[in-house]
């Protein structure tokens, strides 16, 4: 058993894959005219999506080292799925609900400006579209991927 957690070549990648979607967040967003935030470096949604980028590099990568027919591709493959569909579905959803409530806090806001009621905003960007899932799938892959050339 190794207990070099530095040797760990899928845990390496996964995480190096979402470091490098969380780097490359505030580049698109310059390229798409919304100009640059250092926020956008620790925040999530946005292009790529670095949840995807995380979960495909360790899938491609535990695929690429022990094999597609192993049980720990298997089990990463199936959370992989489940983290792209929550982000593309559930994630998006909340997002919307958010927007909701955020509309409603400044009709209730406004209504009550002299009570006891606070206006509080959501955070409304929270899911990704299509594209941003899959730019952090292909991201992923190709990190996963190369990441497996290094294992002994």
């Amino acid at each position: 058993m190794n207990n070099n957690l530095l040797a760990n070549i899928p845990l390496i990648a996964a995480v190096c894959a979402v470091v490098t979607a969380q780097l490359l967040k505030p580049l698109f967003s310059v390229l798409s005219g919304h100009g640059f935030s250092y926020h956008q470096f620790l925040t999530t949604g946005g292009m790529p999506s670095s949840h995807t980028a995380g979960v495909i590099a360790l899938t491609s990568s535990i695929g690429a080292i022990y094999g597609i027919g192993s049980v720990y591709f298997a089990i990463s493959f199936v959370f992989s799925i489940i983290v792209m569909h929550d982000a593309m579905n559930i994630r998006m959803e909340a997002g919307k609900q958010a927007e909701v409530i955020n509309e409603w806090s400044e009709i209730l806001s406004s209504m009550h400006k002299d009570g006891p009621f606070k206006k509080t905003n959501l955070k409304t960007f929270l899911g990704h579209s299509f594209a941003q899932v899959l730019a952090g799938l292909i991201l992923g892959l190709v990190i996963g991927l190369l990441s497996s050339l290094f294992a002994v």
